[in-house]
């Protein structure tokens, strides 16, 4: 009795035993692994940073791109063209985003056949590679049946169309992680359902939506595939003047310069991926103060 006892006690030891080395060797495994991509991505930054600094001057925020002499070139239009077609993609994919996140949220009713077909599509369009957009917009809007041609408003819609699946289920999970009892709470006090929305949880899902949009353009901004198919022209020493004119952004302008054999050419492409990763930074430093000012407010 006693020995069967003691077999039974070591049986559930030696289980463990193997079980948390196995936890222990996988953990060690994805140490290793973050290890080696952090190693690797600091070894790009030090690049960047060592071969971009010679450029980073106001010669490259203020010049155009040269072929005669790239020296002295900079990317002026690719900066502004930037400027317009992201500031247009925001303008376009945030309010839509947000209000289709709204209507699934809290008014879309999960039982009708078309908001399941609805949320399918857009958790689909997430992962859909960007290049797609490109060939969508190009087939539709660049072309036949709206035909308004390689401007910057096809960039802005095809962007516009790569990051709303981002924005609604950004918008989607901040409006879940609001208390039921706000709702309650609101409606209880005979506050209408739009009411609930705009004042009690729209407010309250600032840091979420804000978060999730910011990091969505960011997105958007280092693009350059779909950009190319629709339009954007590789080499451009002129600004934009609107929507309805050719233009460039900054990462088609670094794909255009890193081939090119003069080392010039290649000292300018740094500079502007040194730009273009300030940028980035200072995107994501902006949604991390958003949301932390607006979660201590509410």
């Amino acid at each position: 009795m006693t020995s069967s006892a003691a077999v039974d006690v070591a049986t559930p030891l030696r289980e463990g035993r193997r079980h948390d080395t196995a936890s222990a060797v996988f953990l060690g495994v994805l140490w290793l692994c973050l290890a080696l991509a952090s190693l690797f991505l600091l070894f790009i930054m030090i690049e960047v940073v060592r071969r971009g600094l010679a450029r980073f001057d106001l010669q490259l925020l203020t010049a155009a791109p040269s072929r005669v002499r790239p020296e002295n070139g900079g990317v002026r239009p690719a900066i502004l063209g930037t400027l317009l077609v992201v500031g247009t993609t925001a303008l376009l994919a945030l309010p839509i985003g947000v209000a289709a996140a709204v209507y699934l949220e809290e008014y879309g009713d999960r039982t009708r056949w078309w908001n399941r077909m609805f949320e399918l599509n857009i958790q689909n369009l997430a992962a859909v590679p960007s290049v797609i957009f490109g060939i969508l917009v190009l087939a539709f809007v660049v072309r036949t049946p709206l035909n308004i041609g390689a401007v910057a408003l096809s960039g802005a819609i095809a962007l516009a169309l790569l990051i709303l699946p981002v924005v609604i289920i950004a918008t989607r999970e901040a409006l879940r992680a609001i208390p039921g009892e706000i709702r309650d709470g609101s409606l209880a006090l005979g506050a209408t359902r739009w009411q609930t929305v705009w004042r009690q949880l729209l407010p309250a899902a600032v840091p979420g939506i804000a978060t999730g949009s910011i990091l969505a353009l960011s997105r958007a901004i280092g693009e350059a595939a779909p950009l190319i198919l629709v339009g954007a022209t590789t080499f451009v020493t002129f600004s934009p003047d609107g929507l309805f004119s050719r233009y460039t952004v900054m990462p088609v302008q670094i794909y255009t310069l890193v081939p090119q054999p003069d080392q010039a050419s290649k000292d300018l492409a740094y500079g502007a991926i040194l730009l273009l990763i300030l940028i980035l930074v200072a995107m994501n430093a902006v949604a991390i103060y958003l949301r932390n000012r607006f979660q201590r407010r509410w």
